[in-house]
Formats: C-alpha cells, sequence, structure tokens
C-alpha cells in the first residue's frame, strides 16, 4: 500500500512539473498554445505579469468556482495550481530565445508529445483532477449537459478571451486538439496504477477522465 501510495505521488508530481515543460515548450514555438495558455499568454500581455504567474492565479480563481459546484479537490488538484505554473516559468527562463521555424517546429511536437505524456502521469495517480478539469465535469455534474459540451463551451470562450487579449493561436493550437486525446489516453494506460481495495486517498467526486479524452 505505501510502495503504491509513493508511486502514485512520484507519477503526480513529475506529470505536474512535466506539463509545465510542455506548456512552456508551446509558448516558445510560438505556433499556437492549448485553449487555456492562450488565455494565460493574453492575461499576461495585458498585465506584465509572467505566463506562469497568470495561470497561478487563473488555477486559484478557478479552484474557487468549484464551491457553488460541490466538487472537492484533491492533492492533486492544489499542488496543478502551483507547480505548472512555476515550470512553465522556470522552463521559458532556461530557453534561449528561438526565431528559425527548424527549431520552432520540433519544440511544438516535443511540447505537445510531452504534454500528452505529463497529462497519463498525473491523471493516473488518482490524487485529484486538475481545477480546470474538474470545473467542467462540476459543470457537467450540476447542469445535467454532456462533458463535451461543457469542454466545448468553456474552451471555446477561454480561447476567444485569451485571442482578444493577445493570445497566441496557430497550427499548434489544432495539433494539440486532435492529439491530446489519444496521446492522453495512451499513457494512461501505460501508467495506470491498480487500485487499492477499500479506496484510497481522497480526492474529487468527478474523474477528469471523460474531459481530457473525449472529443
Amino acid at each position: 500500500m505505501r510502495d503504491r501510495l509513493g508511486r502514485r505521488l512520484i507519477q503526480l508530481y513529475a506529470g505536474l512539473v512535466l506539463y509545465g515543460v510542455s506548456s512552456g515548450l508551446l509558448v516558445e514555438a510560438g505556433l499556437g498554445l492549448e485553449p487555456w495558455n492562450v488565455l494565460h499568454q493574453g492575461l499576461a500581455e495585458l498585465t506584465g505579469l509572467t505566463i506562469g504567474v497568470v495561470s497561478i492565479i487563473v488555477g486559484a480563481a478557478v479552484l474557487l468556482l468549484w464551491i457553488p459546484l460541490r466538487q472537492r479537490p484533491g492533492l492533486g488538484t492544489v499542488s496543478n495550481v502551483f507547480l505548472v505554473g512555476v515550470a512553465m516559468d522556470g522552463t521559458l527562463a532556461a530557453l534561449p530565445d528561438v526565431r528559425s521555424l527548424a527549431i520552432r517546429v520540433p519544440l511544438l511536437l516535443a511540447g505537445v508529445l510531452l504534454n500528452g505524456l505529463a497529462t497519463g502521469l498525473y491523471i493516473a495517480a488518482r490524487l485529484g483532477p486538475g481545477p480546470r478539469d474538474g470545473l467542467m465535469t462540476g459543470l457537467h455534474r450540476r447542469t445535467g449537459r454532456s462533458v463535451r459540451l461543457m469542454r466545448t463551451v468553456v474552451e471555446v470562450a477561454v480561447v476567444a478571451t485569451g485571442f482578444a487579449l493577445g493570445g497566441t493561436i496557430g497550427v499548434g493550437t489544432l495539433l494539440y486538439a486532435v492529439s491530446i486525446g489519444p496521446l492522453a489516453q495512451l499513457f494512461l494506460r501505460l501508467f495506470a496504477v491498480p487500485a487499492a481495495a477499500g479506496g484510497g486517498a481522497a480526492v474529487a467526486a468527478a474523474s477528469p477522465e471523460g474531459v481530457i479524452l473525449r472529443p
């Protein structure tokens, strides 16, 4: 039991750090971001804060929306709020300024692939969904509408707002949209931790798998 929890914690924190690294790669590639980072980048342009700090602030604000939705966060939920933004800013600080398309395209592909791997790692740990994933599953539970519809509505609004504020939409955004489901599903299976009999650590009631994997 203790070994299993240790593995889950390692997966959780490795996944969250790698998720932040993958987001940093996508930002540096400059060819289009995943939906929430379009918003984060737009807000960063508006406020002068780093995109990682904006990610933390938005994540905390979204987590507050869990209260009326009666969602219950887990360790992974709270850790997600802080670690992803810190890792993203650290990655951007470490990378040199890239202008050549011959480098930006591999950065984009590496970012998307690493994002799928990171998603599989932290979700398979089963220690709580990220605040944004939980928002969508919470809206699904409270409204009775499908997860697919809630995800579409939320992400369209997020992308439109972020783009209006100066966030980057491009081929990377499309590539991410069509790739993240199959990649996350592959890595979820690879990193799946067998559930312990009688349950485990308390996590949010709604699982984010449907939000990530459904088109």
